[in-house]
């Protein structure tokens, strides 16, 4: 009774930032349990079969961890595991088996498929809240370490290296879905100067500042800002189409035009300045992320060559 009531105090103390728990289980009774036994401490959704699973992953948010059963009609759990880890979008979750099948065969088959737990029904309510909370908390310390290493360390946005990895996501996302996909790159107009003239110490501060306007331009949590390299900024704005990222890209110069940093050497103005190429499209098989990035470049290009301190944009595919 002691551990149930420490564990319970230490779950509670969670309970402001609650993770998402994704139940599948074609039982009522099981659903019922488990739901009863996690609400307190956790978000739940539930899916009574395979299919129903599938389809809650579609979209985010997405759960940090799935209980799942595995004699379920139609599709078995172990073929909803393999489904989920084979699909770039969802492989990262961590997925529990709750099953009565209690046989080692079983339990090795769980593993191989990608199963991160195996929990015998009939359930110990200790036993499920305890391992259910040590698989949470991996996955929250999983993510802040992968937080950790794809922030660029001087401005504090995300590094070149979640750009990567955020676009993948995103042109998987949109293709499945046929959203628009939108993206923005941007340079500081003579930055080079500005370093000679103030030193790179003023420079440094002068990057972070930006950095700041840029990521305060855009407020939808689903967009992306990061650091692309030296002077270079990025955005990445899922679901959005060639207006709403020529609406993101001239609030981003206004923001950067507002800090009024003095740029003396500056053939686009006396403050520091942006250039902005924009690109839309919609993902298809015929096309490639690298598309994108190139019809952003070529809109960066027109920027510059047309006196710099302004947007240009690129759209295609009935974006």
């Amino acid at each position: 009774m002691m551990g149930r009531t420490m564990l319970n105090d230490r779950l509670r103390a969670d309970s402001d930032h609650k993770a998402k728990i994704l139940i599948v289980d074609d039982e009522k009774i099981n659903i019922d349990i488990l739901d009863g036994l996690l609400k307190p401490f956790y978000k739940t959704v539930v899916a009574k079969d395979g299919s129903q699973a599938l389809k809650r992953l579609e979209k985010p948010p997405l759960p940090d961890l799935i209980l799942l059963d595995v004699v379920m009609p139609g599709m078995d759990g172990y073929e909803v595991c393999r489904r989920v880890k084979n699909n770039l979008l969802t492989r990262e979750i961590p997925i529990i088996f709750v099953t009565g099948q209690a046989e080692e065969r079983h339990e090795a088959l769980g593993f191989q498929v990608g199963a991160v737990d195996y929990i015998s029904k009939p359930l110990s309510p200790l036993i499920t809240l305890a391992r259910v909370k040590n698989h949470v908390e991996l996955k929250r310390r999983g993510d802040m370490l992968e937080q950790m290493a794809v922030l660029d360390a001087l401005t504090g946005i995300a590094n070149r290296r979640r750009f990567n990895e955020f676009l993948e996501y995103e042109w998987e996302r949109s293709l499945r879905y046929r959203h628009p996909l939108s993206l923005i790159l941007m340079d500081i107009d003579f930055f080079k100067r500005y370093n000679d003239h103030f030193g790179h110490a003023k420079g440094d501060e002068c990057l972070v500042k930006v950095a700041r306007a840029i990521a305060e331009a855009m407020p939808r949590t689903v967009d992306l800002a990061c650091r692309y390299g030296g002077e270079e900024f990025a955005c990445i704005l899922p679901e959005t189409h060639v207006d709403g990222a020529g609406i993101v890209a001239h609030r981003i110069l206004a923001n950067c035009r507002n800090l009024h940093l003095p740029h003396p050497r500056s053939d686009a103005g006396e403050l520091v300045t942006l250039s902005l190429g924009t690109s839309t499209l919609i993902p298809a098989h015929d096309v490639c992320r690298e598309d994108l990035i190139e019809m952003a470049d070529r809109a960066l290009y027109w920027a510059k060559n047309h006196g710099r301190n302004q947007v240009g944009q690129y759209s295609s595919g009935g974006a």
